[in-house]
């Protein structure tokens, strides 16, 4: 999907593929599947710097720790203390089994994170979850969000959605 934001004014190009995005979102897959067995939402994510060293790993913890803000992805930053973690952002990707939602997508931006890699569609997503209040999906995706940024960030999705959707099968009751 082409991007627009402020910083350009016209479509950015389809962001590139690299060689272990696979691998790592696979990783950040295994995360959904242990946050479904804990008995939370199925999503998990990694975050990996430039170099490919990982950096954090997360799942969704919402259940099992009654804070709604505990997606993957904000549980994965909040591991990210010292001075060159943060300063490594920039350049890292968050992998991440599903598309952000509105609130995550609004950390991603405020950490500094300028690569993002997704398994399922927030189309998809809202299509399986349906009316759930719990799991409120918007009609605004993270991808047009980012668009938005002041500084490019590139997203790529969705891939291996199938693998990523195995930890959601019979989880949303439909």
């Amino acid at each position: 999907m082409p991007s627009h934001g402020p910083h350009s004014g016209a479509p950015l190009p389809a962001p590139a593929l690299q060689a272990r995005d696979t691998d790592w979102l696979r990783l950040a897959i295994q995360w959904a599947a242990t946050a479904r067995a804990r008995g939370n939402r199925p999503f998990g994510a990694v975050i990996v710097s430039s170099d490919g060293l990982l950096l954090a790993e997360a799942y969704c913890n919402t259940s099992e720790s009654g804070d709604c803000t505990g997606h993957p992805e904000i549980n994965a930053l909040r591991q990210l203390r010292t001075p060159a973690q943060l300063e490594c952002l920039p350049h890292a990707t968050l992998y991440t089994s599903a598309e952000p939602c509105m609130m995550c997508a609004g950390a991603i931006l405020c950490s500094g994170i300028r690569r993002v890699v997704f398994g399922i569609s927030n189309d998809r997503l809202r299509q399986l979850c349906g009316q759930r209040i719990d799991a409120f999906r918007s009609s605004v995706a993270a991808v047009e969000l980012l668009a938005l940024a002041p500084q490019p960030i590139a997203c790529v999705g969705p891939l291996l959605t199938d693998e990523a959707l195995e930890a959601h099968a019979g989880y949303w009751g439909h």
